[in-house]
């Protein structure tokens, strides 16, 4: 209970600190909110003092002491209120994240659990058969499909699986006769459209989890205890998972919760390619444009994501490894 409630102590004064952070940078920068607004009308011709208080009013920005703005922010926070978007004025920064938001879960946080999984098993299974070609074909393999980056592979597979094969489609998270709900053939259509994204994803995130946990199980097969485990005459298979890879798993369970964190943040290069309407291009299209508020909220939501995973991550490791509760 110290151990898990020291974690929590630590999680709420980070949290604390990335949400303070994030309210002085922006008011650190020169200028305003509204700036950028005001400089596109300002193209068609001067703009009055009038006109620049509506904008200012209209975008909501803040007025009063550094306190009071502090104050009311934090009040935004917990309501998760950004205020409206630039871009897509008039819609507000909470319903565009909260658009986006599911597309990106289920896309990016699935395939990255299914990567984990199926990684961290062939690392193990290459490890305990070092020398047969059940380790060169997953190291081999690993090695060269990780060294491929995301943008490359999203191209190599559109140009010849999108365009040339004509199998899969090529943009979009749906068709655009579709209706968006949970009905069956919404759902397949979904799932058809999100296999190239998600096949992008699995083979150049594959390669990592699988040379990271080869790489750990090997330098734990030598330790003491499992050189003990196998005198005493256990079975290979629990002397392999119960004692090599559970204290094996350790360093990709920390690289895990640093991706599941990441997941909220989506693969922007991946989406930007198959023009995928999660939370990574949704980034793309903010900073492109300029849109402050609703780069803050993205900004925020991805910070907080990796906080919690990384929460959970230490919580697990002290039921994994009792040694770290001491």
């Amino acid at each position: 209970m110290r151990y898990t409630l020291s974690k929590v102590g630590l999680l709420l004064l980070t949290l604390w600190a990335a949400v303070t952070l994030n309210f002085l940078l922006p008011r650190l920068m020169p200028g305003s909110p509204a700036d950028a607004a005001i400089a596109k009308l300002a193209q068609n011709g001067p703009v009055s003092p009038s006109t620049r208080a509506a904008i200012e009013a209209q975008l909501g920005v803040p007025t009063g002491s550094a306190w009071d703005q502090y104050l009311q922010y934090l009040n935004n926070v917990v309501h998760f209120d950004f205020g409206v978007s630039y871009t897509f004025f008039p819609q507000s920064v909470a319903s565009l994240v909260a658009t986006a938001l599911p597309w990106t879960l289920v896309l990016v946080g699935f395939v990255t659990i299914v990567a984990f999984i199926f990684g961290t098993l062939l690392g193990v299974l290459a490890a305990w058969k070092r020398g047969s070609w059940l380790d060169t074909l997953p190291t081999v393999g690993g090695t060269f499909a990780s060294a491929f980056p995301y943008f490359w592979t999203a191209l190599l597979l559109l140009f010849f699986l999108g365009y040339v094969a004509g199998w899969f489609p090529t943009s979009g998270a749906y068709s655009s006769s579709a209706t968006p709900d949970f009905s069956v053939a919404f759902l397949l259509d979904a799932l058809y459209h999100s296999i190239l994204p998600a096949t992008t994803i699995l083979i150049t995130s594959l390669g990592g989890w699988i040379l990271g946990m080869r790489s750990t199980m090997i330098n734990t097969l030598g330790d003491d205890y499992v050189t003990f485990a196998e005198a005493n005459g256990l079975h290979p298979r629990t002397v392999a998972i119960r004692y090599a890879a559970r204290n094996a798993i350790l360093p990709n369970l920390t690289s895990f919760g640093l991706a599941l964190g990441g997941v909220v943040g989506g693969s922007l290069l991946v989406e930007r390619v198959f023009n995928y309407p999660g939370v990574g291009y949704l980034l793309y299209t903010a900073v492109v444009n300029q849109d402050f508020p609703l780069m803050q909220a993205l900004f925020l939501i991805i910070t907080i994501s990796v906080l919690l995973a990384n929460f959970i991550v230490d919580i697990l490791y002290g039921i994994l490894d009792p040694r770290t509760r001491r």
